[in-house]
């Protein structure tokens, strides 16, 4: 009896690549990447530049967010068939913020083996400089642009003791660093603006010293990741000029958040509990 011919198995790998400097780079990200069938990449453009930079002449196609579901199946298929290929993002890890689960999650479900290459990743590159705490820390990726519902997540995060880890884009961050003031108080935090590259930079202080920092410029660019502390029992609690009740239709207008719960995030905000705070709101109504 003739014994069946070996199953042919493709491997997916999941390739890290520079964040800025291209330099940063290991060895046996470039080897796989020169040996890979096939190199599906979030942008076919910017991927050549790291490719031509080190002779790399492998096959690309593009897989992004606005195709991965339709594309999955074709590079599942070209698995099965043996190929060998590589997932790569524009910049940094693969699927942080980044598209590339339902790939991933397909390849679980097909018994198609996945290697994941260490590599650059702002996250980590921006928290180990941060001087702030490590353990633990959250990675909470790009904040909701809407702004209700950006208020509304931080508020989600505020009493989390985790170091909280942020990707922003340039147009919204004194308006994402101005909510972060109002909801989460008066915290230590650190911007890394353009890691790795020419222009890199750093900025630590209060979020209040940070924001008044980039408020005086007339053009932020490039990108940016915030690492802010947790919430602390020392925490300083964000002061407000307005009064209580002003502080809570304020609250409830831009979050649409009830009542009972918009008491709870301005208590929380003022260092109150919700019952003082309650009382305190009804003494208001009372003076004249």
């Amino acid at each position: 009896m003739e014994a069946e011919p070996a199953k042919i198995q493709g491997k997916l790998y999941l390739v890290g690549t520079p964040i800025g400097n291209l330099e940063d780079i290991s060895l046996r990200a470039l080897r796989i990447l020169k040996e890979a069938d096939l190199i599906a990449c979030e942008d076919t453009r910017q991927t050549a530049k790291l490719l031509a930079h080190y002779g790399i002449s492998s096959p690309r196609e593009s897989y992004h967010e606005h195709n991965e579901k339709s594309k999955a199946p074709h590079l599942i298929d070209a698995l099965k068939q043996g190929k060998t290929i590589a997932l790569v993002t524009d910049a940094g890890t693969p699927l942080i913020s980044d598209p590339g689960h339902v790939l991933i999650s397909a390849c679980r479900r097909e018994a198609i083996p996945v290697i994941s290459i260490p590599g650059p990743s702002a996250v980590v590159t921006a928290l180990a400089g941060s001087g702030l705490s490590t353990d633990p820390f959250l990675f909470v990726g790009f904040l909701p642009p809407q702004k209700s519902k950006r208020r509304r997540k931080l508020q989600e995060l505020s009493a989390l003791r985790f170091t909280l880890v942020f990707y922003e884009s340039p147009h919204r961050l004194l308006n994402s660093i101005q909510d972060m003031i109002d909801i989460l108080g008066s915290r230590q935090a650190c911007l890394a603006r353009e890691l790795t590259k020419i222009h890199e930079e750093w900025l630590s202080g209060t979020l209040e010293e940070i924001f008044s920092s980039l408020e005086t410029r007339t053009h932020i660019q490039g990108e940016i990741t915030l690492v802010v502390s947790g919430c602390s029992s020392e925490a300083e609690p964000a002061s407000s000029p307005l009064s209580l009740r002003e502080d809570l239709d304020k609250e409830i207008q831009s979050t649409g958040a009830p009542p009972n719960k918009a008491l709870k995030t301005i208590a929380r905000q003022r260092g109150l509990s919700r019952k003082e705070a309650y009382r305190l709101l009804l003494q208001e109504k009372r003076e004249p």
